[in-house]
Order: C-alpha cells, then structure tokens, then sequence
C-alpha cells in the first residue's frame, strides 16, 4: 500500500526529553495511588488488580527496560503480593481480563524468580490446557489481556502446549466467532465483537471499527511476538496480522497526528483519543525497531503522533488528556476531552508508556 502524508512532518523530541515525558507520567500515577493494593472505586468497588490496573503495570515494566528504577520493581513488586500474585477477583477463571495481572507476575518472576509470583497464574492457565474449551476470548480486547501471559509460560517453561493452546483460543477469535469471525480481512481491522459484525454499522454507513479495540489487537501482536519462536508454525500468522493492520491504519491517522475513536467513521465521536493512538504507535515503532516496516513510510506517522500525544494529551502535571473511559465502542467514555477524568486513569498510561519505551528506542 502507498501511503502518502503531506503537511510538515514532526521531529522526535531528544531522548533525555522524551524519558522526562515518561517519567512525568508515571510519577503522577505513583504519587497519586501510593498503595499498589487500594482498591478502586467508580461506580462500584473493584480490586486493584484488574485489567486496568494490570495494563499501566505492562507499561510500567517496559519503562524500566529503559530507566533501571528500582522503585518501579518495588512498586509492582508491592502490587502482586497485596493481591497474593492471583488472577483478579477469582483463583480459577477463563475470564482474559482477570489473567491480565499475569504478565507482571511473570515479569517479575522472571528477575527475583520467587515461586510464589508465578505459581498462581501458571495454575490458571494449566488448568485451562487441560480442556478442549477454546472459545473464551469472544470480544478483541481480549487478546492482549491473555495471549501474552500464554506466550511468556511458554517461553518460560520451554512448553510449547502454552503456544498451541493460544493459537487455538485465537484462531476461534479470528475465524469463527460471531459465525465467521471477529476479523475483516477486506479492511484488514477487526470488529470489537460480535454486536459489531456487519450489518451493523456505523452512521455513515461503514462498518464499525473501534480504536482501542484494534489498538488492543495490536499490542497482543506486538508482544507475542515480541517473545514467540519464529519457528513455532504460528509466527507468521501473528507478523502479517499485524503488519496487515499497520498499513491499514496508518492512512486513517487525523491530520492532528491522533486517530478518532471510529477508524472509518471520523464523525461518529470523532476527535482526539490518547489509547488508541498510543496502541498504534506502540506496534508501528516496535516494527521498526525489528526491521520488519519501512521506517520511511511510519516514522512520520510516529512523528506526528508522538508529538500530539506530548504536547496535546500530556498535561505539565502528567495528567493524560484524551482518554477514552472504559467501553467497548465510540459512544462509551463521551466526551473525551482535554481535562476529561475517565472512569480508569491506569490503562491509558499503561498504552502511553508502552508507546513511548518504543519510540525511544528508534533509530535517530
């Protein structure tokens, strides 16, 4: 696909600069929930394990592959132990939400190798090998909150049964759910679930293509891969999903450098949004980075991006602007605006932090 841009193209911030943006980020989140186990509070009482809470987590480990704090460790370190390093809100479950917190657990492990921080999650999905169930992620989301935690057991334990059980989870997400899948492989995006495969669509008469959906989609690309053998016979399926959607979304960016919340409808609650945006960025500068894209097709596409995330979205206090509230589709989480308070601040710092490890670490 061509892709072509016009207007003047965005440089990328120094390094230094763009590590004080990350940090400024984070600091606000850390100074502002300083018990990694408080629970959260909205419309109604969750534990701080959650999905939510276990994306900023993602987010928070990746900076410190690029700033050794060792106050970050201690951090998460805090926070699987407050929830006794289980899946949220049950020992045993299928739900992908709840084993999201696995990733962390895992990561951790992985440095200070204390059986504890594993033990739990490796059950839960142990016990999900165990069964010929595969039809659990019925909804995009979905795939980032599970697919890594199966990746990392595998590569963990050398198992490649973590690997084919992912495959076979995500195949029935791809190709079967809804009748025929979540996956339209004439645009190259995805649906969020089954409510949105067509007929349904949007009110200019486009199908419904959700930004942080596909952004979600993106990252459990990005980070199974990150980790997956290529020679497991699934890789390459993952590294032309992923790059499929690259090329089909990098043409929707705004001319503002974020993507609105409804890729082929940019009416429809159209405007700046942070997560999605932030999700893109992430598995465009993670390809290039792996030589896998023209850095001379995305890197202005990441430029113009990172620079509306830093000075728009990115308020001096660290607050993040434009985050969508937690849904599923363009309507949920309205207005999005500049001061607007979402339901969860967590997740979206967790999308900006994952973004911004990768952008840092492109080749000037």
């Amino acid at each position: 696909m061509a892709i072509c841009f016009s207007g003047k193209a965005q440089q990328l911030p120094e390094k230094q600069q763009m590590l004080q943006q990350l940090r400024l980020a984070n600091h606000y989140f850390m100074e502002k929930w300083p018990d990694a186990g408080k629970t959260i509070v909205t419309n109604r009482e969750r534990p701080a394990n959650i999905w939510t809470r276990a994306v900023y987590y993602e987010g928070l480990m990746a900076l410190y592959e690029i700033d050794r704090s060792q106050r970050y460790i201690d951090y998460a370190h805090q926070w699987g132990e407050k929830h006794q390093w289980l899946p949220a809100r049950e020992r045993f479950t299928r739900n992908a939400d709840n084993q999201c917190c696995g990733q962390t657990y895992i990561d951790l492990y992985r440095i200070s190798k204390q059986p504890i921080q594993i033990a739990g999650i490796k059950a839960n999905i142990d016990a999900m090998l165990e069964t010929d169930r595969a039809n659990d992620w019925t909804w995009i989301d979905a795939l980032q909150m599970a697919m890594p935690v199966m990746v990392k057991l595998g590569v963990t334990y050398s198992d490649s049964r973590y690997f084919e059980k992912m495959y076979a989870m995500y195949h029935h997400t791809k190709y079967q759910e809804g009748g025929h899948g979540l996956y339209n492989a004439e645009d190259n995006l995805w649906w969020r679930d089954k409510d949105f495969v067509h007929p349904y669509t949007e009110p200019n008469g486009e199908d419904c293509y959700w930004s942080r959906g596909n952004g979600w989609v993106v990252s459990a690309l990005v980070r199974v891969l990150n980790e997956l053998p290529d020679t497991d016979p699934h890789y390459n399926e993952y590294k032309q999903d992923l790059l499929n959607m690259l090329a089909a979304l990098a043409p929707l960016q705004r001319a503002d450098g974020f993507w609105n919340v409804s890729l082929h409808d940019p009416e429809h609650f159209g405007g700046k949004e942070t997560t999605g945006t932030a999700l893109f960025v992430y598995g465009m500068a993670w390809a290039i980075n792996r030589g896998l894209v023209d850095a001379a097709v995305y890197l202005p596409v990441i430029n113009k991006a990172w620079h509306a995330l830093t000075t728009e979205a990115l308020h001096k206090n660290g607050f993040l602007g434009y985050v969508q509230g937690t849904g599923k589709e363009p309507k949920d989480g309205q207005p999005v605006t500049h001061t607007s308070m979402p339901d969860f601040e967590d997740y979206g710092l967790g999308c900006f932090l994952l973004a911004g490890v990768e952008v840092y670490q492109l080749k000037r």
